[in-house]
């Protein structure tokens, strides 16, 4: 049974939407296994109301239709063995509407897009049946769906249903802070690790079994042929993009094993820049991908610089395009001791880069927002130029402030010479003059009393996993 865990922020968003005295029509969308289905169930049954509950398939236009039919029905007539037979969606929509009446009824159509993409026609025969039949009834419906690009595409302005939506809901996979409930035997740099690799997807960290390590959870869910992660990477993509699906996992491939700019991935694919423009785009309106920018580029710069560098957004297809993809081979042949050997060192490096330095990043916005950081950010980030790169950047442009960061994921405490760094790229990063700086280290093992004393002339902020983690779980 899945767990049902940090979704309280969701459960009353829902919870206010259908206190409106008023039909209401919800979307909900998010990535493959994140949750979606266990948080509406969750809700219509903690809601009290009446709910229906169908999930679509890939099948012909008469399954899909006799689908939603039987699950409408039965729910209406429980004893009931037989369920009739229609031969178009408005017949089937107006007994829907029949049955329901004036009850405040909850319809859940889960994987809309699968019936959608089955029935070109059910878009806007279901709009047509909001306007007719629905739009002043007491009736919630809830269309939610993990093929992000045709759900966002229901609110196009093209489409049927545009207009017609009053709310959607986007489920986000969970933050770091609930690792703890699906891993409370790891440590938390364990959990760091595993972040790094599934992010906060609950279905992914239900898998992990915290009383084997890390290295035995690796190579029994992610290197074996028969592993069900094996082909999760090709349905995330199926998810979001149609069609040349061959060019987009070769752009996305090329960004997680090192390109991060268009030429550089133009160069590997032995394409132009210019050729990947629509690509790129494409993946950063569907959130697999993330183009990032120095924090430290003025306001009025930052929508025309080609300063640049992309990023592969979801956690685990950023792991399996690095690390299993290139050693497919290896899966193959059930060598799962050689391809852990042979990514094992690489691997704590990934960790610092990714999911480490996000968390960083994550901490000063939380500390941000609760008012405890010597300066209030306008941006946060990093920065990167010709002879210069800073893991943490926040920016405060109107009061001239400016925090800088340093991220060490090593296994030792973090020594003098690494605070005195810092400081020293310190003329080569600020915007201009006049700028107070701020520091802040962040070290998986702790600092050494050098540091320590030598971060104290700049009162600089010290922090440490477990002081991370706890502020963190203050969410």
């Amino acid at each position: 049974m899945s767990k049902f865990v940090g979704r309280n922020g969701e459960l009353e968003e829902l919870n206010r939407i259908i206190s409106r005295r008023s039909a209401q029509f919800i979307l909900v969308y998010g990535r493959r296994r994140v949750g979606k289905t266990t948080l509406l169930l969750r809700w219509a049954e903690q809601s009290g109301r009446p709910y229906v509950y169908w999930v679509a398939t890939r099948d012909t236009p008469v399954q899909v239709r006799l689908g939603f039919t039987r699950s409408v029905w039965r729910w209406a007539h429980p004893e009931s063995q037989a369920v009739p037979r229609f031969d178009t969606w408005e017949e089937v929509f107006e007994t829907t509407a029949q049955l329901t009446g004036n009850q405040p009824v909850i319809l859940i159509l889960d994987e809309f897009s699968y019936a959608a993409e089955s029935d070109p026609s059910l878009a806007s025969n279901l709009q047509a049946a909001w306007d007719h039949l629905f739009k002043d009834s007491n009736v919630t419906i809830v269309l939610a769906g993990s093929h992000i690009g045709m759900m966002v595409d229901l609110m196009a302005y093209q489409a049927p249903l545009y207009g017609r939506f009053t709310a959607q809901l986007p489920v986000a996979p969970l933050p770091f802070s609930t690792l703890s409930d699906f891993l409370p035997r790891y440590s938390t740099a364990e959990r760091v690790a595993v972040y790094a690799v599934t992010g906060g997807v609950p279905a992914y960290l239900e898998r992990f079994d915290d009383a084997q390590s890390i290295s035995e959870n690796m190579r029994q869910l992610f290197m074996q042929r028969t592993s069900l992660f094996r082909t999760e990477p090709f349905y995330l993509i199926g998810d979001v993009i149609r069609r040349e699906t061959q060019t987009y996992e070769a752009v996305l491939k090329s960004i997680a094993t090192g390109d991060r700019t268009p030429q550089d991935i133009g160069r590997t694919l032995g394409v132009s820049s210019s050729y990947l423009s629509p690509y790129l785009k494409q993946l950063e309106a569907l959130h697999l991908v993330e183009r990032r920018i120095p924090a430290t580029t003025p306001p009025e710069r930052r929508e025309k610089t080609k300063n640049s560098k992309y990023h592969v957004s979801d956690p685990y297809l950023r792991f399996y395009l690095r690390f299993i993809a290139p050693n497919a081979e290896l899966v193959e042949q059930e060598l799962s001791k050689v391809l852990w050997e042979r990514i094992s060192d690489q691997f704590r490096a990934f960790v610092g880069m990714t999911a480490f330095e996000d968390l960083c990043r994550e901490w000063v916005l939380v500390k941000a927002r609760a008012g405890a950081l010597p300066m209030l950010p306008e941006v946060v980030g990093s920065h990167w130029s010709a002879d210069v790169q800073i893991d943490v950047v926040a920016v405060n442009w109107h009061d001239k402030t400016i925090l800088l960061g340093e991220c060490k994921w090593g296994v030792k405490a973090v020594g003098r010479g690494v605070i005195r760094e810092l400081i020293d790229k310190t003329p080569r990063v600020i915007p201009g003059k006049d700028w107070r700086v701020f520091y802040a280290y962040f070290a998986r093992a702790g600092f050494t009393n050098a540091a320590r004393k030598e971060a104290s002339r700049t009162e600089a902020l010290l922090v440490d996993l477990e002081t991370m983690d706890q502020d963190l779980s203050r969410l």
